[in-house]
């Protein structure tokens, strides 16, 4: 900036007045940079990204990307102008270029941020099922860490006049700081490249983890912590680094099979378990889903037992159909033939150890949906339709004496 007393000597006699008219020069220039920038440069790059078929550009846009660069020019104009002022002290002169940079440091990093923010939503938005699969949040907030880390001392270099590698140099006395400060951030880190190469957690799993109260939908994955939104629709937080060193329950491989197991059991009275006579077989023969069990039944039994018998072997030992049995049969052949029941997955009747409680008879079987609802749904109907049957079987359920066995023993009783 040329000298301006060389021009008007007068103000060689008020160099106060001098270096006024410099400083508001300089800020003035700072201004119209900047008004030129916002009102022109950015008015025709908004419309060129408007008129863009690209979306990249338009998410860069809403980001304020190309808003905090424009604020790069008006520093520029600051740092550059200051040298042109010799009535300004040099500390002065000084300060104004080592805050201008960094100012433009600070601007820059905050727009680089913005920009690998903006990255993962062009991710996300792109293939939102790989995003689910492959989410790279994690990653991007790491990148952002490190970059807001060489920014701030960068900016401290500046600030302070000095080189940055004379910063760095002493970050090596801080080794052990630094790993305690930024711990849960390495653990986080690792714990999400391992999440993320063998495929545990993707957006949209349902995943248990009672220690930490979570039970429900993954929302969000990000470098420190993992948002499940549980069914009663509150949210928990749980830290990245704790689902690889405690375990959790990953629902995802259910709801990809396309069936969701039911595993329930009926208490069978033990001393309803009888077998059946001949006139009782046929009234069963009924149920035309064990016609041809029974059927099968008597002709094997009856080879069996004639074998017996022409050996002359007592009657007692002879082998007869029992009404849990054949209860069993019914069980197996009526959830087979349920359009409910996925017929490509295990399905099993079975006895387990009986106990004080009864002998439970196990319902082991898929439906062929994995929606919450319609499992409740289906399961309810299989058992009530099987409470409802099992007396035609002369079975009872075992239940534990209430109030109103009680009463009816008594009025039996005539108590």
């Amino acid at each position: 900036m040329p000298d301006v007393t060389a021009h008007l000597p007068w103000l060689a006699e008020y160099p106060w007045l001098s270096m006024l008219l410099g400083v508001s020069a300089l800020l003035l220039a700072a201004w119209a940079a900047d008004c030129i920038t916002r009102r022109v440069l950015l008015a025709a790059i908004t419309r060129a990204v408007k008129s863009s078929p690209f979306t990249w550009d338009d998410a860069l846009l809403e980001r304020g990307v190309i808003n905090r660069v424009a604020h790069v020019l008006p520093a520029l104009v600051l740092y550059s102008g200051v040298a042109w002022l010799p009535q300004l002290p040099a500390l002065l002169v000084s300060l104004t270029r080592n805050v201008s940079v960094a100012y433009i440091v600070l601007t820059l990093a905050l727009a680089l941020g913005k920009l690998l923010s903006t990255l993962n939503e062009h991710y996300e938005r792109r293939d939102p099922e790989r995003a689910r699969a492959r989410p790279i949040k994690g990653y991007i907030q790491l990148l952002q860490l490190v970059l807001y880390i060489v920014a701030g001392v960068l900016m401290l270099s500046a600030l302070i006049d000095r080189s940055p590698l004379l910063l760095l140099s002493g970050l090596g006395a801080m080794t052990a700081v630094l790993l305690i400060v930024f711990r849960d951030t390495l653990l986080s880190l690792v714990a999400g490249i391992q999440l993320s190469s063998h495929d545990m957690l993707r957006v949209g799993d349902w995943i248990e983890m009672p220690q930490l109260h979570a039970d429900g939908d993954v929302i969000d994955i990000t470098l420190h912590t993992v948002k499940v939104q549980n069914w009663d629709r509150t949210i928990t937080t749980i830290p990245t680094h704790r689902l690889i060193g405690e375990s959790f329950r990953n629902w995802r491989g259910m709801s990809e099979s396309g069936g969701r197991r039911i595993k329930r059991a009926l208490r069978i009275d033990q001393t309803s378990v009888r077998f059946l006579g001949d006139d009782e077989r046929e009234r069963l023969r009924r149920f035309a889903l064990i016609d041809d069990y029974l059927a099968r039944k008597k002709g094997e039994l009856e080879v069996w037992n004639a074998r017996l018998l022409a050996e002359g072997k007592d009657p007692v030992n002879t082998r007869r159909v029992t009404n849990l049995g054949t209860f069993r049969a019914y069980v197996e052949a009526w959830l087979r033939a349920h359009p409910h029941i996925h017929p490509k997955m295990t399905l099993l009747v079975r006895q387990l150890e009986p106990g004080p409680t009864g002998l439970p008879l196990e319902i082991y079987c898929f439906t062929s949906t994995t929606d919450w609802a319609a499992y409740e749904s289906i399961q309810g109907d299989i058992f009530d339709h099987l409470l409802a049957v099992l007396p035609a079987f002369d079975l009872r359920l075992f239940q534990e004496p209430t109030g109103a066995d009680w009463r009816r023993l008594g009025a039996v009783a005539g108590v």
